[in-house]
């Protein structure tokens, strides 16, 4: 039977993993993913589908760093957050470029004799197809992978000190993945809603805010690459 001071550290694990789901890094990833994906439904498998990629490779870490008990060295730890800062920078570049490059473009045509150019995008024809989840999710998926492993080695280091056997420490990162599935979840179905308001206000809305999401990723992404190669000094 589980005591009681277990089950409030369960507790807190929990509460930590709702407000894991709020970090920044987190909500650049997300919102990148989901300005090209506007529903509430995909939304949301969007934040399951992160989420759990951030728990299977939290498990992952968790039960080989338990078992050694041996936390992660700071060096691969801060290697680890740079590759997220460069995922980031590069997740809001390929948006960038698909805006630039897929939406709009030059036509030329004849009309009542006389030639001229306008602006088209594709974009503006609303048959998407069929839309297979599972492949939707991997994307997502991966990018939790990405986050978990980054976000690892604090989170172990309280685990290891805490944790009395190899089976608490990983139920409470179990629990604490639940959580930040849930939250990202809810972020998911929040951070999508602006994007659904845009589209409704029309396309070029739609494309400032697709475009706002991506230059948000590269700033955070390069913030984080700049704080990590000079220490944490920004200025």
């Amino acid at each position: 039977m589980l005591d009681t001071e277990f089950l409030t550290i369960l507790g807190l694990g929990f509460v930590l993993g709702l407000r894991h789901a709020l970090d920044t890094d987190h909500l650049a990833a997300v919102s990148t993913v989901l300005s090209q994906r506007p529903s509430l439904r995909a939304s949301g498998m969007i934040g399951f589908s992160w989420g759990l990629g951030h728990t299977v490779v939290l498990l992952l870490v968790g039960a080989v760093v338990l078992v050694l008990r041996v936390p992660i060295p700071e060096p691969i730890a801060l290697a680890a957050e740079f590759g997220v800062g460069a995922m980031l920078v590069f997740l809001g570049g390929m948006l960038g470029v698909r805006l630039v490059r897929e939406r709009w473009h030059v036509h030329t045509h004849d009309h009542d004799g006389e030639r001229h150019v306008h602006l088209h995008s594709h974009a503006l024809v609303e048959d998407h197809g069929h839309v297979h989840w599972w492949r939707d999710s991997v994307r997502p998926f991966c990018i939790g992978m990405a986050h978990g492993l980054a976000g690892s080695a604090a989170l172990l280091l309280i685990v290891l000190s805490s944790a009395r056997s190899v089976s608490e420490g990983l139920t409470y990162i179990a629990v604490f993945g639940v959580g930040s599935i849930l939250g990202m979840m809810l972020v998911g179905i929040v951070v999508s809603l602006p994007v659904l308001w845009s589209l409704n206000l029309g396309r070029p809305i739609f494309l400032t805010v697709q475009g706002l999401a991506s230059l948000g990723s590269v700033a955070v992404g390069l913030t984080m690459m700049f704080q990590i190669a000079f220490g944490g000094q920004l200025f």
